[in-house]
């Protein structure tokens, strides 16, 4: 291993300038800048089917409307964004905040022109106003989250990553690294550790770099974007003080990566007290109002959806009634929240009986060793693999989501079987309803490791809110359409 202290001083000063880590992170403002020309663009078109859908109040008012409102619109909406922070980049890249700043800059707009109307007595055309924000909002959340996706690939051919080292204990160095080299997409590139005694030259793949005092020459000499620390006795409270004042010699970010992991979002709060920083960790919202708008919203979504898309359920179900005998629908004990078991309903796409039916190969499972899984099924009927691959098979499933026995988006309904092999941590998934779909479905689904469940589960209960169903149900269509890791 090729010792820090080994570069020449020069070397040293010139990294700690951080040149390269300037170059590697130029990416980000074009990316802000691309933000702001789409976000005006969306507000644009917006307020343009506006004119057109609600023109204004009175011929007197789109008179003079009609040529300041579509060109005023941008600059108002560009305005409030800045003023929710919706292009300050901790906010921006990965999680549900992005998408809250939109949700919050819109409440702000329709308030503030409310407000202003009322107070100063002003004619604004309402139906302007209704019209184009709620598009505006609209047509933001889809661009963001294209650009976002944009940037996940660039981040999965390795572009606009963050070179980052891990330092702590190996235990946990691992399990950091592990859960980076996973969610690829967040741009982390692990490029060594620096561990308390080192004793070889590379642990868990990576080359260790030097001890807990080396972290700073380490920076300097490889240039690190980020430093990711975790738990560790021996950067106590005065240590880690110290390493974050000598840091800021350097460009690198200071990460500290708490014990309690899977929480993120509105559950963790910075709270000083007795002049120390805590992290303050909320009870998961899972009762009161929070619970009632997800109800409400949920069978709300259900009924509209059951009655726009009654057309293609009555052609899906003529179409398995036709493609084998039997009944069109199959009921299927399913245990929900709280451990209570419920019949889940789908269209039937394997043959009568299929548990009867002898497998190939005895014993034979594609699945993760507690989900049980084949990819070609010889129970499976023709019209149940194009039903299962663009999971067409679920959509009865709304009419359990209007009777409450599920949610549009939560963990996947596990058979009582299942449940019997569950630990403790799988166990928290009962606190919440299982979902129509949900995270498991949108990660992976049959194609994840049992651990990989497990977690995205537990993920999904802790860090529970609508804007994150919101995202979710998103994603699933795309998912559906792909078709991935369905079978």
């Amino acid at each position: 291993m090729r010792s820090v202290h080994s570069v020449p001083l020069d070397t040293q000063r010139s990294s700690l300038r951080g040149d390269g880590t300037v170059a590697r992170r130029a990416w980000r403002t074009t990316y802000v800048r691309r933000l702001v020309a789409a976000d005006a663009a969306c507000a644009l078109v917006a307020a343009a089917l506006s004119s057109w859908l609600a023109p204004g109040a009175g011929p007197e008012v789109r008179a003079v409307e009609a040529p300041a409102l579509p060109l005023l619109t941008p600059l108002v909406w560009v305005a409030v964004m800045s003023l929710a922070r919706a292009y300050e980049q901790r906010f921006l890249w990965d999680g549900p905040e992005e998408f809250r700043r939109v949700f919050l800059a819109t409440a702000m707009l329709l308030a503030g022109v409310g407000t202003l109307s009322w107070a100063l007595r002003l004619e604004v055309a309402r139906g302007f106003v209704v019209v184009a924000v709620p598009l505006s909002c609209l047509f933001t959340l889809s661009q963001r989250y294209a650009q976002r996706t944009w940037l996940h690939h660039r981040r999965a051919e390795g572009r606009c990553l963050q070179t980052t080292l891990l330092v702590g204990h190996r235990s946990a160095v691992a399990a950091l690294h592990e859960q980076l080299r996973r969610e690829a997409h967040h741009g982390y590139r692990v490029i060594g550790c620096c561990l308390p005694s080192p004793a070889t030259a590379s642990f868990d793949g990576l080359p260790v770099l030097g001890d807990l005092d080396d972290v700073v020459d380490v920076v300097g000499a490889h240039e690190v974007d980020t430093v990711a620390v975790l738990p560790t006795p021996e950067l106590d409270g005065s240590a880690l003080r110290r390493l974050g004042w000598d840091l800021e010699r350097t460009r690198a970010e200071l990460l500290l990566a708490p014990a309690v992991t899977e929480l993120a979002g509105p559950r963790v709060r910075i709270r000083p007290s007795c002049g120390l920083p805590l992290l303050h960790v909320e009870r998961p919202e899972l009762h009161g109002v929070r619970r009632l708008v997800k109800e409400t919203f949920d069978r709300t979504a259900a009924l509209v959806g059951l009655v726009l898309l009654l057309p293609l359920l009555l052609v899906v179900a003529a179409a398995v009634k036709a493609s084998s005998p039997g009944p069109v629908f199959f009921r299927q004990e399913r245990v929900g929240r709280g451990g209570q078991g419920f019949g889940m309903l789908k269209f039937r796409s394997m043959v009568v009986d299929a548990d009867r039916v002898p497998l190939p190969r005895q014993g034979a499972d594609d699945g993760n060793g507690v989900l049980f899984k084949l990819r070609d099924d010889p129970r499976v009927t023709p019209v149940g693999r194009v039903l299962r691959r663009y999971s067409l098979d679920e959509l009865p499933q709304l009419l359990n989501v209007l009777c409450g026995q599920m949610s549009l988006v939560g963990p996947r309904p596990p058979l009582p079987h299942e449940v019997a092999l569950y630990g403790p941590d799988m166990h928290r998934r009962f606190l919440v309803k299982p979902g129509l779909t949900g995270l498991w479905q949108v990660s992976g689904r049959s194609d994840l490791s049992w651990d990989d469940s497990v977690r995205i589960d537990v993920r999904y209960v802790e860090n529970w809110s609508l804007t994150f169903d919101l995202m979710i149900l998103g994603k699933t269509l795309v998912t559906v359409l792909r078709g991935d890791g369905a079978y």
